[in-house]
């Protein structure tokens, strides 16, 4: 973690965020700036870059060559680069900020980390959330100027996306101790512990303020009284140190007593007198080991892949109990200094907080979580979320249904309503007949895997799209609803009736269309869950509101994603094919089948379950 090597006293530009722990301690996080993020983003940005430009030379030299009229094995090439482009610009983050504890290779190189806004590390749903939203965060075109504005009127740094995901980006680096070599005598000093009780210090406080105006018999006959009731006091080793003669070992008392009394008097008042701001030294000293022992386990744990998971019981269990000593000395810390910064305080928050990450971290998802997930939360969250799927199904379908009507009764209104690329291809068919196929014969190469990959990605991120701007208050989601309900549903249906070819078109999509079209209204359903959380969020406030049905969101996208890898195979490999209208219709019939059981209820999940 951050650790200052000088005193922190004056004001610094630094943006911070306490949070509290379970252990009731509050660790403060430095907030990771604009421009470090930024410079981490086109650090990653050049590894995918990078990654991607590896894969087409790769595939080049394998043999690909982009035609009309690809082999077999170039259609699979092809293939593999649409699919790594898809997964270096979607998966990249995810998996990376997922699997590393929500650093990327970059966050890494410049020292940031994602967390939980409470501290914890980063959940699978706040990593798919907040990289979902990217796609918000990062318009105009690239330039992300929405997401630094965000970043940069959030009094946590936070885009968007994390925004939706309930997470904050700190700045981590390396925990060294704070203590200066030159200040040990001081620490030593301060570290004492009185030995004489309040009384007996005030008596003899009065004594070595008043000594020279005493006589001097009765000077000495007071000072053999003061020792016989102080010396059984002090213990031998102490008071041999303390000199020979009785004025010299009375003022050697005096002194020492001086001391750790204004070590104590720090600690109470979180400074010492004349000296606005200093170190509780005497609580520092006595630590220090400690902290430093501890600095080790974490550093070490750390270094580790699995964290305190790679540890046995025993020394997992020294461990925690370490970090309730370290946390403690914190809170005690804490209040000795009063507000005020200093190196020890900011030094033991963060070694605390990487000792919080390490005990509180999640855990790793197993194939045994991982189907739970897909069979159990996944389908529940959509029977959960029948309400706003509802609503999305009837903005996609209401549209669909009036501009394919408005087509067939006005053909002239498909030149407004339908993409070029789709009235070519309408044109197309009308010279093939009813009975030719939807596809013409120099799209023949394109079938399976090119096909598959091209339609698998773009309605992937059609449906990401979809739910992201669901934090514009669901406008942009119903905005791509309706859009694509007239322009990719509707009117092209409208435009392939006037025509008298409605079967083309009709025998194409089939196969996929229930899961292609139950997939866009699941995710939209996502997007929905959001705007609701800005809109209406009843008791919660509008920030926890939006995190809990991020969550929520989240595992809509996930089916609808899983929904789309199966239907984009489908779109590629099947619908092409000039099969019986009967033979497609019964294709889409068992996906319909194969989606009521997924969805078929299984058991009860719990609403606060979390992917």
């Amino acid at each position: 973690m951050t650790v200052p090597t000088r005193a922190l006293a004056p004001p610094t530009l630094e943006s911070r965020v306490d949070i509290e722990t379970p252990e009731q301690v509050v660790l403060s996080y430095t907030v990771a700036g604009v421009g470090s993020r930024a410079a981490a983003a086109i650090v990653d940005a050049l590894l995918c870059f990078g990654a991607f430009l590896l894969v087409v030379i790769v595939a080049a030299a394998l043999g690909l060559r982009v035609s009309p009229r690809m082999q077999r094995s170039e259609t699979w090439l092809f293939a593999v680069v649409v699919l790594a482009q898809f997964t270096l610009v979607w998966g990249y983050y995810v998996l990376f900020e997922l699997l590393r504890d929500g650093q990327t290779p970059g966050k890494r190189l410049l020292g940031l980390r994602v967390v939980q806004e409470g501290g914890q590390a980063l959940t699978l749903a706040g990593a798919a959330a907040r990289n979902l939203v990217r796609v918000l965060d990062m318009q105009p075109g690239f330039t992300y100027v929405v997401g630094i504005v965000s970043a940069a009127v959030s009094r946590r740094g936070r885009r968007l996306g994390d925004m939706v995901a309930g997470t904050i980006v700190v700045r981590e680096r390396a925990v060294t101790a704070p203590f200066d070599a030159d200040a040990s005598a001081e620490r030593g000093a301060l570290s004492e512990e009185p030995l004489l009780a309040d009384a007996e210090y005030a008596l003899l406080d009065r004594y070595m303020a008043r000594r020279q105006a005493i006589d001097p018999p009765r000077r000495a006959a007071l000072a053999q009284q003061l020792i016989g009731r102080l010396r059984p006091r002090v213990p031998a080793h102490v008071g041999a140190a303390l000199g020979a003669g009785d004025y010299a070992w009375l003022a050697a008392l005096h002194q020492r007593e001086r001391r750790a009394r204004a070590g104590r008097a720090v600690l109470r008042a979180g400074g010492a007198s004349g000296a606005s701001g200093a170190l509780p030294l005497a609580l520092v000293a006595r630590g220090a080991a400690r902290w430093r022992e501890f600095a080790a386990l974490v550093a070490a744990a750390q270094r580790r892949r699995g964290g305190l998971r790679a540890l046995g019981e025993d020394e997992v269990s020294d461990f925690v109990a370490r970090y309730r000593e370290v946390a403690t000395d914190l809170a005690r810390l804490q209040t000795a200094a009063r507000g005020r910064d200093h190196d020890a305080v900011f030094y033991l928050a963060r070694l605390v907080a990487a000792g919080h990450n390490l005990v509180y971290r999640r855990e790793e998802a197993g194939a045994r979580s991982a189907a739970r997930f897909v069979l159990r939360d996944v389908p529940a969250e959509v029977r959960r979320s029948w309400r706003p799927i509802a609503l999305a199904a009837l903005l996609l379908f209401a549209p669909a249904a009036a501009s394919f009507t408005a087509v067939v009764r006005d053909p002239a209104l498909a030149a407004e309503l339908v993409p070029a690329g789709l009235l070519d291809r309408a044109e197309s068919g009308a010279r093939r007949g009813a009975t030719g196929a939807y596809l013409p014969s120099d799209e023949a190469g394109m079938r399976g895997p090119v096909l598959a990959s091209l339609i698998m990605s773009n309605n992937v991120q059609i449906t990401f799209l979809a739910f992201a701007l669901g934090v514009t208050a669901g406008v942009g989601t119903c905005l791509v609803l309706v859009g694509n309900g007239v322009s990719a549903l509707g009117a092209p249906l409208g435009l392939y009736a006037s025509k008298g070819i409605l079967g083309q078109i009709t025998a194409f999509v089939l196969p996929h269309s229930v899961l292609e079209l139950s997939a866009i209204c699941i995710a939209a359903g996502g997007g929905l869950l959001l705007a609701g959380a800005i809109l209406l969020p009843g008791a919660r406030t509008r920030r926890d509101a939006l995190v809990d049905e991020g969550v929520r969101a989240v595992r809509l996208v996930s089916a609808s994603t899983l929904m789309l890898v199966v239907a984009g195979l489908i779109e590629g490999n099947v619908s092409p094919l000039v099969w019986p209208i009967a033979a497609k219709a019964a294709v889409s019939l068992a996906t319909a089948v194969l989606l009521a059981a997924w969805l078929w209820p299984r058991g009860q999940v719990p609403n606060g379950a979390s992917p």
